[in-house]
C-alpha cells in the first residue's frame, strides 16, 4: 500500500502517519510532502500512489495548484479545516473528506470506504470540472463577508450586524435594511454591491429590489407566474421572487 500524504503541519502529519500505520498493520509506505512543489516533484517521478490524503493549505499555496498541473488518477481523501460550504463540493463529486479536528474513528471510516469502493478502473475524480468547482467553492470559503453596517442618524452613529437584518429593499435610489426589531435603516450600498459583500449562504437576491436573509424565512408558497411568496418573520407583507430568480432560489434553499 503506497500513500502520498500532503500536509504542511508536522504534528498533524506525524499523527496521521501513526494512525495509517496502525490501520494497515505497518504494511504501508507513506511519502509525506509539505508543499505543492514537493508534491508535484514526487508525482512526476513516481508511479501514482494507491491513495492520496490531502490537506488544502500547503506551505506554498493551495493544493489545487498541484491538481491543476498534474493529472491525478489516485483516489483522494481530503483533510480540511474548511466548513460545510466547501465540503458540499467534495460530496457532490464523490470525494471523501475529514473535517478537522477529526476523531481516529472518522479516518477509519474513510479508509474503510476507500477499501470497499476503490477500483483501478474507476474514472479520475479530479477532472478540470471538479478542480474548478472546488477552487470556486474555496474562494467563497475564504471570502471576508461584511458583518455589520454603519448607520448614521440624527441621534448618532450606530452599528447594525448583518445577522440582525431580515431583508434589504431598494426604493428608487435608496436601499433600506429591515432588522429584527422592526426598524428601518438607510444603507449606503447599491443592491449589486450588497450581493458582493453579503454571505451568500445567508442572503439571496430574490428579485431586482429585494435581498432576503434565510434565517428569517418562516415559510414559502407558490405564487402565480412561476414565482414564490416568502413569509418573513414579523412581516405582514410577503416578498415575491421574480420569475427568472425562482429556480435559482429553490436550488439555493435546497443546498443550505
Amino acid at each position: 500500500m503506497n500513500i502520498l500524504l500532503l500536509e504542511d503541519e508536522k504534528l498533524a502529519a506525524h499523527q496521521l502517519m501513526g494512525l495509517l500505520k496502525g490501520y494497515f498493520n505497518e504494511n504501508v509506505q507513506i511519502h509525506w510532502v509539505q508543499s505543492v512543489q514537493e508534491g508535484l516533484a514526487y508525482l512526476s517521478g513516481h508511479p501514482d500512489p494507491d491513495l492520496i490524503i490531502s490537506d488544502i493549505e500547503l506551505l506554498d499555496g493551495k493544493v489545487f495548484q498541484l491538481y491543476q498541473q498534474y493529472d491525478v488518477q489516485s483516489p483522494i481523501i481530503f483533510v480540511t479545516a474548511y466548513d460545510q460550504y466547501l465540503l458540499d463540493a467534495f460530496q457532490t463529486n464523490g470525494i471523501a473528506y475529514l473535517l478537522k479536528p477529526y476523531a481516529p474513528e472518522q479516518l477509519q471510516q474513510a479508509l474503510d470506504k476507500y477499501l470497499k469502493l476503490f477500483n483501478k478502473e474507476m474514472p479520475n475524480l479530479m477532472t478540470e470540472k471538479v478542480i474548478d468547482q472546488l477552487t470556486r467553492a474555496l474562494g467563497n470559503a475564504d471570502k471576508d463577508y461584511k458583518r455589520r453596517f454603519v448607520i448614521k442618524k440624527s441621534s448618532g452613529i450606530y452599528f447594525v450586524h448583518t445577522s440582525e437584518i431580515k431583508y434589504f429593499k431598494a426604493d428608487d435610489d435608496l436601499v433600506f435594511a429591515f432588522d429584527q426589531k422592526g426598524q428601518k435603516h438607510i444603507i449606503s450600498y447599491r443592491m449589486s454591491k450588497l450581493e458582493e459583500v453579503l454571505d451568500e449562504k445567508e442572503f439571496f437576491r430574490i428579485n431586482r429590489g429585494e435581498i432576503v436573509n434565510v434565517n428569517y424565512i418562516v415559510k414559502m408558497e407558490g405564487y402565480f407566474g412561476n414565482r414564490l411568496a416568502i413569509q418573513i418573520q414579523g412581516e405582514k407583507e410577503k416578498l415575491k421572487t421574480s420569475g427568472p430568480k425562482t429556480a435559482a432560489f429553490r436550488k439555493w434553499m435546497e443546498r443550505l
